[in-house]
């Protein structure tokens, strides 16, 4: 599995990085079972002058191409980041759901009608 934090506009913080991996590692137990590769990367930009951040996480790999940001006025760094990766881990919940779900509306019956 291969993980980067990207501070854009920012220097880099251990703070951060450590609350940003703590807040990661359900993403990263999500994604246990997976099949190689798996990237994830989360994009930290701050606002210069007022509370206006933008933090972007991406997840690629065999089963999931998904991309979860958030940008809003008004929000905490920290909360910013919670948000998106809740976001994260609800659309490969429901992404997971739809690909269990595929899998049994098509049923074995038609994979066996393909073989003969």
């Amino acid at each position: 599995m291969n993980k980067r934090i990207v501070f854009r506009n920012m220097a880099h913080s251990d703070p951060m990085e450590e609350y940003a991996n703590k807040q990661l590692a359900k993403i990263e137990k999500f994604l246990t079972n997976e099949p190689s590769p798996v990237n994830i990367e989360l994009v930290l930009q701050p606002s210069k002058n007022h509370e206006h951040h933008h933090i972007e996480l991406r997840v690629k790999s065999k089963n999931y191409d998904l991309v979860s940001d958030y940008e809003h006025q008004g929000d905490d760094f920290y909360d910013t980041l919670d948000r998106v990766i809740d976001v994260m881990y609800r659309r490969l919940l429901q992404e997971k759901e739809r690909r269990i779900d595929e899998r049994k509306s098509r049923g074995r019956h038609d994979d066996f009608k393909k073989e003969r």
